[in-house]
């Protein structure tokens, strides 16, 4: 006996393909969703982790700008306090030069000379005086120039020959001198200026000679 399917059945595999297609499809769509979601999950993690590294770096760079504008501010309290201090020590090595000018010239005066005046103008002192005879005037600049710690720079200005005394047999002759130097601070550890020392007095002839 022969059978016969009146069955629609290429309909039917038909409906069957379309399942799976729609299968497939959804499959397909699940899967990529799925990935969409894991990749924008990782994209949205990644520019959290970048945000909070900006933020760091930002509040770090604000700490150092705070950090420079003390340091800056630090240095300039620094450098007021250096200005004051060199101000006291300049006082203070203004008040002690007196005393060490006439301290080192009790010790730099030779036997023979007289001292009559003193002044200074900053470093510069000038002083006139009188002496028994044009060596002693010598001396007087060779200590200057080589012996004193603290005067330096001697230079003759003038010197003139005269004669003191009542009469004729009375007097003597003594040499009136002006001369000037330098005196050093005591910050100083070696002589800032060369020492200038004349070749040798020169006398004129004396007040009242022919």
């Amino acid at each position: 006996m022969i059978l016969i399917n009146l069955l629609p059945h290429r309909a039917a595999k038909r409906k069957e393909r379309l399942r799976l297609f729609v299968v497939m499809v959804g499959l397909s769509a699940a899967l990529g969703a799925t990935l969409a979601s894991s990749w924008m999950g990782w994209v949205l993690q990644q520019i959290a982790r970048q945000e909070s590294r900006n933020e760091y770096l930002s509040q770090g760079v604000t700490t150092l700008n705070r950090q420079i504008k003390d340091v800056a501010t630090l240095k300039e309290e620094i450098d007021a306090l250096k200005s004051r201090q060199k101000a006291v020590e300049d006082l203070q090595a203004g008040r002690n030069a007196p005393v060490l000018l006439l301290e080192e010239l009790v010790r730099q005066v030779p036997e023979g000379i007289q001292l009559q005046s003193l002044k200074q103008t900053g470093a510069m002192v000038t002083v006139t005086g009188q002496a028994q005879s044009n060596e002693r005037v010598s001396e007087f600049l060779r200590h200057l120039g080589q012996e004193s710690k603290w005067l330096y720079a001697p230079e003759l200005q003038e010197i003139q020959s005269g004669l003191i005394g009542g009469n004729a047999r009375e007097s003597r002759r003594v040499y009136n001198f002006s001369l000037r130097f330098k005196l050093r601070s005591s910050e100083s550890a070696s002589p800032s200026a060369d020492t200038v020392l004349p070749s040798g007095p020169q006398t004129t002839k004396p007040k009242g000679a022919a």
